[in-house]
């Protein structure tokens, strides 16, 4: 994820409360990452307070309300939502969450069940 100084990265805020289905949503890294939704990506940005460039802030998705079916993408650093099964797992270079990573399996593939 290329945080670049886009407005949008500026804007780290907490999940929304109203949040759509599939609506994707930026944060610090140290915000707890909502019931219903899963990481997909992790990238750094000096707002969220750390001197380093360690990945600091990370982009949450709302699954909740997606159709039984659904299958996307997300990061190894949230559990999957109740009604989504893990299908897969690989490394994303864009699930990195540490400044010291492996190219062990970060990411998953999930699919809506139930």
């Amino acid at each position: 994820m290329a945080i670049a100084g886009t407005a949008a990265m500026l804007a780290l805020t907490a999940a929304p409360a109203q949040a759509a289905p599939g609506d994707v949503t930026t944060v610090c890294g140290s915000t707890l990452t909502p019931t219903g939704y899963v990481d997909v990506s992790w990238g750094y940005s000096s707002n969220c307070g750390t001197q380093s460039f360690s990945p600091n802030i990370k982009q949450i998705k709302q699954l909740t309300g997606l159709p039984v079916g659904t299958v996307l993408q997300a990061c190894g650093t949230t559990y999957p939502p109740a009604g989504w099964v893990q299908t897969g797992s690989y490394y994303s270079s864009s699930c990195v969450a540490w400044s010291n990573p492996s190219l062990n399996n970060n990411a998953w593939q999930l699919k809506r069940v139930f």
